[in-house]
């Protein structure tokens, strides 16, 4: 490795995290994929037999109570304007007494200095926070000493380890070593000493990938199944205008949300190996 090598990696994954910001705001990068949830609708209770000041929406999730069982999905770190969001977001997760995530923080694994752009716990001591790192970076150089640096780092409850292969192909810099990873990911449950929660970015979980998950002990599942943000969309814009009309060849791609949450019960239900 060259003297310049970790400095232009650096300068790299802030060029991405800034494209990835920009592209959201002034794109429509929503996928071709509903997410199904409009097709299932509330019966109507007529004598509902229940007192409307009674009821209560919290629940406790990984040890933390919360006022309602909402989670703000990790987004963005790693470049200035990201501490500003961060810390917004934390702000309001700490007044309504629910859970976030920060962004990927392999920008700041690889540059230590970046790392004020993901701590929250100043403006939100009390939230439910998740660390995150993608879970292909396991294939790349990162082992659990990296990703017990994420949670403490940032006083992380949990850590998210994200799988987007879909995301990664298209990606110009993207890693798509996706070989032999369930071992690596079950060895970072096994070590680390906080919950580790499986989550997609936009294409959804199978139920056969829900069974394994369950099977080398996971904590939990976040789907994020399709009908919101296309990641492989942003990434096809990166790339430039060939690489855009192939990745609006997958807008109608991924598991829709209601079908992947139907799945992932289904595929997480069975007994985890002792």
């Amino acid at each position: 490795m060259s003297d310049n090598e970790p400095a232009e990696t650096a300068r790299t994954n802030q060029r991405r995290k800034q494209d990835h910001l920009n592209i959201s705001l002034d794109y429509n990068v929503g996928g071709g994929v509903s997410t199904g949830l409009e097709e299932y609708t509330f019966l109507h209770q007529a004598l509902p037999e229940i007192d409307m000041a009674g009821i209560d929406l919290s629940t406790t999730l990984f040890g933390k109570k919360l006022a309602a069982p909402l989670v703000i999905s990790p987004m963005v770190g790693g470049i200035d304007v990201a501490a500003g969001i961060n810390r917004s977001l934390a702000e309001a997760t700490q007044s309504l007494g629910l859970a976030m995530g920060v962004g990927s923080q392999r920008c700041m694994i690889d540059d230590p200095s970046l790392e004020y752009t993901f701590r929250v716990r100043d403006v939100a001591p009390g939230i439910l926070l998740f660390a995150n790192l993608g879970a292909v970076q396991l294939n790349y150089g990162y082992g659990v000493r990296e990703c017990r640096r994420a949670v403490e780092s940032i006083g992380a409850d949990a850590l998210v380890l994200h799988l987007n292969p879909l995301q990664e192909a298209f990606q110009p810099e993207g890693n798509t070593d996706y070989s032999g990873l369930l071992r690596k990911i079950e060895k970072v449950c096994r070590e680390l000493p906080v919950p580790v929660i499986i989550k997609e970015v936009g294409s959804g979980i199978s139920e056969k990938v829900a069974r394994k998950l369950n099977e080398i002990g996971v904590a939990g599942i976040d789907v994020a199944g399709a009908g919101g943000t296309s990641w492989s969309r942003i990434e096809g814009i990166r790339a430039g205008e060939r690489a855009a009309k192939l990745a609006a060849d997958f807008n109608a791609w991924g598991i829709p949300t209601a079908d992947s949450i139907q799945m992932v019960r289904k595929g997480a239900a069975g007994d985890r190996k002792s």
